[in-house]
């Protein structure tokens, strides 16, 4: 029996009919786009149950299963905690284990939404250019086996494919991952990957498939066992995998969904017709600063984000490189306060109640410095302007991906580039002119401009050689 102050669905769960697929259920999906889904079926039921699909592990999927997609989301701020319960999840797929059942929801007819969360690695593409990576191992076994997928863009123009023969009408791809022009982005990927199967095909992705852009705004850590625990004993019962998240929520969409969608705009949701000015708020002054959180604190001893804001020369730091560095670059949305969202970013990094690792910030680096980062560098250096904290930032990501920390221990580094970023590191011989050299020559990251850029490799190996000599906290006190 669940603890009566535990908010829960109030609509008939066997009425649910499955009309969104999404890719890539993990934390993120289940406290944000499942929660606008979810508060839509509150005030208005219809056709909008969530397929969730795990392209990787089972372990969300044996997690749900046994409760029936049911989990719990707590949300922790400084009034507290409050929990619900949530049921828009109709089922859980695992697709390396059954890519059939996979392509068959997706070709569902009542399917009108497919959404994705696979992080930046997931869509096989560059990072620098943003298109599709034609060498992906992924790719090339999709495109030989375009029938069992294995990658997200593998799945989704395989399904288009099929439906397209079937006289179907296309589902809509809402891509909810920090990728700059994230739909337009998906929309390339897909209209490439489908033009090397079939011209026919990329044609048709092209014309009939939507995929607006979007924004996602919410801090959601890694649940803990002790977050589990705790979730447990205010819930009344046990939940193989709650997830743990702030108060803030924030979702901005193109309003293109020629199939149809939920009323998301109603429960919070903005539906506007151009997302890049709210994007790149979010991906520099957020996911930048977080970034930059993430590498110096680790290396500095923080275990978490707001650990390291708790550190006067950290908070000053991230205050600098958002007033100073970070702004200028940016065209502000209509209506938005610059500086209210900047001070309430603070707020929100600061708070304890959420246990947001830097180690897990700090994942898959070289898929994530192009978005956070290295956009704005390009601004400023374009400007004529200085680029110290952000050279730091790119500094101490080469510190970290060199693969021992401050100590000499181990860093367990997770990215798809981790061990040629090793090798390179290992080549470096403990040098920081030849460790920036090395890595600035990863042109997935870097491009082709930015390791001929002086403005930009002097300020970067002057930042990387103080963070050998000094150390990260010493560094960050001292600008």
């Amino acid at each position: 029996m669940l603890s009566a102050d535990v908010a829960r669905p109030r609509y008939d769960r066997s009425q649910l009919r499955t009309g969104i697929v999404h890719l890539g259920l993990g934390a993120f999906h289940r406290a944000h786009q499942a929660i606008y889904t979810e508060d839509v079926l509150e005030g208005e039921f219809g056709p909008w149950g969530i397929a969730g699909v795990s392209l990787r592990s089972p372990d969300t999927r044996d997690a749900l299963a046994p409760q029936g997609g049911l989990y719990a989301v707590a949300v922790r701020g400084a009034g507290g905690e409050r929990l619900r319960v949530v049921g828009a999840v109709t089922e859980v797929l695992v697709a390396p284990e059954d890519p059939c059942a996979v392509l068959e929801r997706l070709c569902r007819p009542a399917v009108r939404i497919v959404t994705l969360t696979v992080t930046e690695k997931g869509y096989c593409h560059d990072p620098a250019t943003g298109a599709l990576d034609e060498d992906h191992p992924g790719i090339r076994r999709d495109l030989a086996d375009p029938g069992r997928p294995g990658t997200a863009p593998g799945f989704l123009v395989e399904a288009l494919d099929r439906r397209r023969r079937a006289g179907l009408q296309p589902f809509t791809v809402l891509s909810c991952d920090n990728l700059p022009s994230n739909g337009d982005t998906t929309a390339g990927i897909l209209r490439r990957l489908a033009s090397l199967r079939d011209p026919a095909l990329g044609r048709w992705v092209e014309d009939a498939v939507a995929c607006p852009n979007s924004m996602v705004d919410r801090i959601v850590p890694a649940t803990t066992p002790e977050d589990r625990d705790a979730v447990a004993r205010r819930l009344g019962a046990e939940d193989a995998w709650p997830v743990v998240t702030e108060p803030f929520s924030q979702w901005v969409i193109e309003d293109r969904f020629p199939s149809g969608r939920p009323a998301w705009e109603r429960v919070g949701a903005e539906l506007v017709p151009d997302v890049r000015p709210y994007e790149l708020m979010k991906l520099r002054l957020l996911n930048g600063s977080h970034s930059t959180l993430a590498y110096l604190g680790y290396l500095a001893g923080y275990d978490t984000v707001s650990q390291a804001m708790a550190d006067p020369a950290f908070a000053r730091l991230v205050r600098g490189l958002m007033d100073e560095e970070v702004t200028p670059t940016l065209t502000v949305p209509p209506g938005a306060d610059l500086d209210r969202y900047k001070a309430a970013l603070i707020d929100r990094f600061a708070n304890p109640a959420l246990r947001h690792r830097t180690w897990q910030i700090a994942m898959d680096g070289s898929q994530k410095l192009p978005q956070r980062l290295l956009g704005t560098v390009r601004d400023r250096l374009a400007a004529g302007e200085p680029v110290d904290r952000l050279a730091l930032a790119v500094a101490a990501w080469m510190r970290y991906v060199a693969g021992r920390d401050e100590r000499g221990g181990p860093i367990d580094v997770r990215d798809p580039l981790a061990g040629r970023l090793a090798a390179l590191a290992a080549g470096a011989g403990g040098s920081a002119e030849a460790l920036a050299s090395a890595l600035l020559g990863v042109r997935e990251v870097f491009g082709d401009d930015l390791p001929v850029t002086p403005a930009f490799t002097a300020a970067v190996t002057a930042a990387l050689d103080r963070l050998v000599r000094l150390g990260a906290r010493r560094t960050v006190e001292g600008l």
